[in-house]
């Protein structure tokens, strides 16, 4: 099964390739660039690389959140356009997932959480046990201090943290928990396409293009904003 994993969901932009489930391809960068501008010529290079043409995939697999809003759509888009035109199933991807299975060796709880600005993350809780990755928490914006506040009073031992938000929020983290929080070294935080690409080869979730669809936990901030000044007009 030959398969295209694409990540735009946060600050990295990533493309994989798994053909007959082993990794033949990987790229990913962090640049001022937009991922517009990186996406499309990284998976030329990496179907290049990979020695198959984009008519030869099974299926495509993509992030479709949570994550940030423009980077999610920019995916989504891409992944659409690419479906379409050679009739390629899509396999939708969660990136708090896929990160847990990126750090699928490691015994304990995994955190995984992504930025969500004003204080907040998109965050889900995972236990790697004998039978798999089992969740512990759905998928939820919330705010670092109430997350951490969360996975305190349920007293586990060891918690790895991955994902982008650990940057921004890793003295929070510290400070909370203390000994327990295992903060990964720089080259692991990030979502590795190579770990959606897993995903997308072990899903059966297999989507016709205009049925793919970003997952958006909160709405935009320009559409909250809207409605903040809708609600702000109607009070006077």
């Amino acid at each position: 099964m030959n398969i295209l994993a694409i990540d735009t969901s946060g600050p990295v932009c990533g493309v994989s390739i798994m053909k007959d489930n082993r990794i033949v391809a990987e790229h990913l960068t962090i640049n001022p660039k937009t991922h517009s501008v990186n996406l499309l010529p990284m998976v030329n290079q990496a179907l290049d690389d990979a020695s198959i043409t984009i008519n030869e995939l099974d299926r495509i697999a993509c992030v479709v959140g949570p994550g940030s809003f423009t980077g999610v759509r920019i995916g989504v888009s891409t992944v659409k356009g690419l479906a379409h035109g050679f009739s390629t199933p899509c396999v939708p991807v969660d990136a708090l997932e896929a990160m847990a299975w990126g750090a699928a060796e490691f015994e304990g709880i995994i955190c995984a959480i992504q930025d969500a600005r004003a204080g907040q993350v998109y965050a889900a809780l995972f236990s790697n046990q004998a039978d798999g990755m089992i969740r512990l928490m759905e998928d939820k914006p919330i705010g670092i201090d109430e997350l951490l506040h969360s996975i305190t009073e349920a007293a586990y031992e060891r918690v790895l943290f991955i994902g982008d938000g650990v940057p921004v929020h890793e003295s929070a983290i510290r400070g909370k928990l203390g000994g327990n929080a295992v903060i990964p070294p720089p080259h692991l935080i990030y979502l590795r396409p190579s770990s959606v690409a897993l995903l997308g080869s072990r899903s059966n979730q297999l989507l016709k293009y205009n049925e793919l669809m970003p997952m958006y936990l909160r709405k935009p901030s320009a559409e909250r904003n809207k409605r903040l000044v809708e609600a702000q007009s109607l009070e006077k």
